[in-house]
């Protein structure tokens, strides 16, 4: 069973439409990324699947819970890290965690037990007793995932979760993520930065004017943009000229001593470069790989490039 399944969800907003008839399908323990323009609705179909906003057609599924008929069963199963932090700033760090497990109706010992475990799990110990506006961003931003973990949730949605936080905060919430994905945990990520949907996510899908427009793992996408080649570099001309010569539609730099082939960057492609060059006795000196990224992806499918707005939330 999937985690989550969406078929035909749509929603629009007066004459706007948002969503239009997009499906999903993301499996348990994995990380699934939706990327897309500023607007192109990733907030919108976060707040629909986490039953923030009813969709005006369409049918879904989360942690085997109905959208429509058992709204209660998702929430109950799933977390939320919004753009937005969601930290009350006069509670302590501590505060804010006994408050969710409040909240989850968890008896009093098991919520301070819970809220000991993740302070320690997430290194906030020693600014437990410390208001969260005394905090880093990237404090801050651990401590509201934090508080998303004390319902031990199936599936968490992660809008935008490392925004403006600087690279070192940013690689330790990636590594948060792996551990959650390891444990059994469903991340649905919607982000700008598609480095990490290339670190994290195993299925991506690009969403642009309400349509998802691609979708697959990052590596698969990679491979459907043109770009790719080979960086051969040789020690004199003379082997830079018999390796042109036997290497069709290749690029060559004098200057450099260098030759581009294109590639799909796969390592069948790969192999059979080489062999052309070893049957033609044709030494090279070095070897690089280029493969387009996520960036040239997704320019590719929207005709943008990413840009570091947020979008708004409707």
């Amino acid at each position: 069973m999937n985690a989550i399944t969406a078929r035909g969800l749509r929603k629009s907003y007066g004459d706007h439409v948002v969503l239009d008839g997009i499906d999903l399908d993301v499996a348990p323990g994995t990380v699934f990324s939706l990327l897309g323009p500023n607007g192109a609705g990733k907030t919108t179909t976060v707040n629909i699947l986490s039953t923030l906003v009813t969709p005006d057609a369409g049918t879904a599924a989360v942690a085997g819970h109905d959208l429509a008929s058992d709204p209660d069963g998702i929430r109950a199963a799933i977390g939320l890290t919004g753009q937005f932090s969601a930290v009350d700033k006069l509670l302590t760090g501590e505060e804010n965690l006994l408050l969710m497990a409040n909240l989850h109706h968890l008896p009093r010992r098991e919520g301070r037990r819970r809220a000991a475990e993740l302070l320690d799990r997430f290194e906030l110990t020693d600014a437990a007793k410390k208001a969260p506006a005394t905090y880093s961003g990237g404090m801050r931003r651990k401590l509201d995932l934090a508080m998303t973990l004390v319902g031990d949730p199936k599936v968490i949605f992660l809008d935008e979760p490392t925004t403006g936080l600087d690279p070192r905060s940013r690689r330790t919430m990636w590594e948060i993520i792996r551990t959650l994905v390891a444990g059994g945990v469903t991340i649905f990520l919607t982000t700008q930065h598609l480095d990490e949907a290339d670190q994290l996510a195993d299925r991506v899908a690009v969403l642009d004017g309400g349509r998802l427009v691609a979708e697959g793992t990052p590596a698969e996408l990679k491979r459907r943009v043109p770009g790719g080649h080979l960086r051969l570099g040789f020690t004199d001309a003379a082997a830079l000229r018999r390796a042109a010569g036997v290497l069709a539609e290749s690029t060559l730099d004098d200057e450099a001593l260098t030759l581009h082939v294109p590639t799909d960057g796969s390592v069948t492609s790969l192999h059979q470069v080489l062999n052309v060059l070893t049957s033609e006795a044709v030494p090279v000196d070095n070897l690089t790989v280029h493969t387009p990224d996520l960036d040239d992806v997704f320019f590719s499918l929207t005709g943008h490039r990413t840009e570091p707005e947020k979008e708004l939330a409707r």
